[in-house]
């Protein structure tokens, strides 16, 4: 199971690049409420934002492989490997979006890291 490591890896990667690039088209298209007077305006504000569009598609690459990903891996292995992103977006949220990342935080990406090894050596 360890050779498909990076296509898991793959998955995971566009799968927080879809998430990052979707903060990004939100962030400039800013705080909204959702209200009947809202729906279009913002709904549209968001399918055209470029970022969103980039972050939709992907999701949808992202899901192809995983498609993948799971036709020839135990979901039980791949799974928990998903938390990867977690690590990618603290970190990314961190560097690009100036977010705080706390000793809790870190202690949290600490524990991923270790839960993601003992998986990999599970296989």
């Amino acid at each position: 199971m360890n050779r498909y490591i990076p296509l898991i890896l793959l998955g995971v990667l566009l799968n927080a690049a879809a998430q990052l690039v979707l903060k990004k088209g939100m962030t400039d298209i800013g705080h909204f409420s959702f209200t009947m007077e809202n729906l279009l305006p913002v709904g549209i504000k968001v399918a055209m934002n470029p970022f969103v569009i980039l972050g939709v598609i992907f999701y949808v690459v992202s899901l192809a492989v995983w498609l993948m990903v799971l036709s020839r891996v135990d979901v039980s292995y791949a799974y928990p490997l998903l938390s990867v992103g977690y690590i990618v977006a603290a970190l990314a949220g961190k560097y690009l979006f100036h977010e705080p990342l706390g000793p809790v935080r870190w202690a949290g990406i600490i524990i991923i890291c270790l839960g993601v090894f003992l998986i990999t050596r599970s296989a």
